[in-house]
C-alpha cells in the first residue's frame, strides 16, 4: 500500500472518531450546565470544554467568555478552530474522497450525507433542543461509519490502518476526558466523592453512553475512584485505555505480520499496554492520576509518531 493511501486512511478515521469525542464534551457540558444550581456548582462547564478539547487559545482569540452559545459554536463551527466537529466532518470527508477505492461504498456514502447535512444547518440559529439533536447525529454518523468499516471492510492492511487511527484517537479522548474532569470540573470547595461529584460523574458517564454498563460491574453507587477504574483499567469497556490499547496491540501485530517486520510503534503499544495490565486503581491514585494521565497522553502522541514515522511517510 502506498504510504499516502495509509495515511488517509489512519487520519480518515481519526478525525471521524475525534468529531464524536468534541459531540461528547458538549454533551457532558450541556447536561452540567441544566443540572439545578444545587448540585452544577461554581465551575465553568463550558470552559472546562474547551479545555477538554485542547483549544483553550483558540477560543479567547474569539470571545471573550467561555458561555454556552460562544463554546458550542465553537466546537461545532468556528470559523477560527480547524479542529471543530464541522472541519472534522470536512476533513475526514477529503480524505476519503482521496481512498474511495481503499473503503467501501457504504463508508463514503455516510461520510458523504453526513457532510451535506452539515452545510444545510443553521449553527447560528440552533436552539438547546436544535444542539442535543445535532450532537445525536454527530454520534450517530461516527457509530454507522465505524460500523460500516468493521461489516464491510476486507481485514487487509488498509482496515488496519483505519483502526489504527480510530484507536489512537479514541485513547487519547478517554484520557483527556478523565483528566480535565478531576482537576476542572469539579470546584476546589468539594469534596471528591460529594453531593455535586455524584452528579457531575453520572452526567460524564450518560455521555460516553457508559452509566449502564458501570452499574453492571460496580454494583454500589457512582464512587470516582471506580469511575476511573473502570474507563482506564477495565478491559470489558470499549472505550477505556486498556481496551484500546489492547486492540491497538492487535493491529499492529497485523500489520507487522503483513509486512514483515516489527518497530517502534509495536515497542510502544506493548510498552503502554503492559504497564496498563500491571497497574491497579490504587497504586493510580497514590502516584496521582493527573501524573498518570499526562504520562499516558504524551505516551499515546509518541506512539502516533512512531505509527506516522514507520507507515505514513
Amino acid at each position: 500500500m502506498l504510504a499516502r493511501t495509509a495515511d488517509n486512511l489512519f487520519w480518515l478515521s481519526r478525525y471521524v472518531e475525534r468529531a464524536e469525542s468534541l459531540a461528547r464534551i458538549l454533551d457532558v457540558a450541556l447536561r452540567l450546565a441544566t443540572l439545578p444550581s444545587a448540585y452544577a456548582g461554581t465551575s465553568n462547564e463550558w470552559e472546562s470544554a474547551i479545555d477538554i478539547a485542547v483549544c483553550r487559545d483558540l477560543f479567547f482569540e474569539s470571545y471573550d467568555v467561555a458561555n454556552q452559545a460562544n463554546v458550542t459554536h465553537f466546537i461545532i463551527a468556528g470559523a477560527n478552530n480547524p479542529y471543530s466537529i464541522r472541519a472534522c466532518i470536512e476533513t475526514a470527508r477529503h480524505n476519503a474522497r482521496a481512498v474511495r477505492t481503499a473503503m467501501t461504498t457504504e463508508m463514503w456514502e455516510i461520510l458523504n450525507d453526513a457532510w451535506n447535512e452539515m452545510k444545510r444547518l443553521k449553527f447560528e440559529s440552533f436552539t438547546s433542543k436544535d444542539l442535543t439533536k445535532f450532537l445525536a447525529f454527530v454520534k450517530e454518523v461516527s457509530l454507522r461509519f465505524d460500523g460500516a468499516a468493521y461489516r464491510t471492510m476486507l481485514r487487509t492492511d488498509h482496515f488496519w490502518f483505519q483502526r489504527l487511527g480510530m484507536l489512537v484517537e479514541r485513547a487519547d479522548n478517554t484520557a483527556r476526558l478523565l483528566d480535565v474532569k478531576y482537576h476542572v470540573v469539579l470546584p476546589k470547595t468539594e469534596p471528591v466523592g460529594g453531593g455535586l461529584d455524584y452528579f457531575q460523574w453520572s452526567a460524564l458517564l450518560r455521555a460516553v453512553s457508559a452509566l449502564n454498563s458501570y452499574h453492571l460491574i460496580y454494583r454500589g453507587g457512582i464512587k470516582p475512584w471506580l469511575v476511573a477504574d473502570f474507563l482506564i483499567l477495565k478491559p470489558q469497556q470499549p472505550r477505556s485505555l486498556i481496551s484500546s490499547y489492547e486492540a491497538l496491540n492487535t493491529v499492529l501485530d497485523h500489520l507487522a505480520e503483513q509486512y514483515g517486520r516489527q518497530g517502534a510503534s509495536q515497542r510502544l503499544v506493548r510498552q503502554t499496554f503492559a504497564g496498563l495490565q500491571n497497574l491497579d486503581i490504587d497504586t493510580l491514585f497514590q502516584t496521582g492520576l493527573h501524573e498518570f494521565l499526562s504520562r499516558f497522553i504524551s505516551d499515546n502522541n509518541q506512539l502516533g509518531l512512531a505509527i506516522s514515522e514507520q507507515y505514513l511517510q
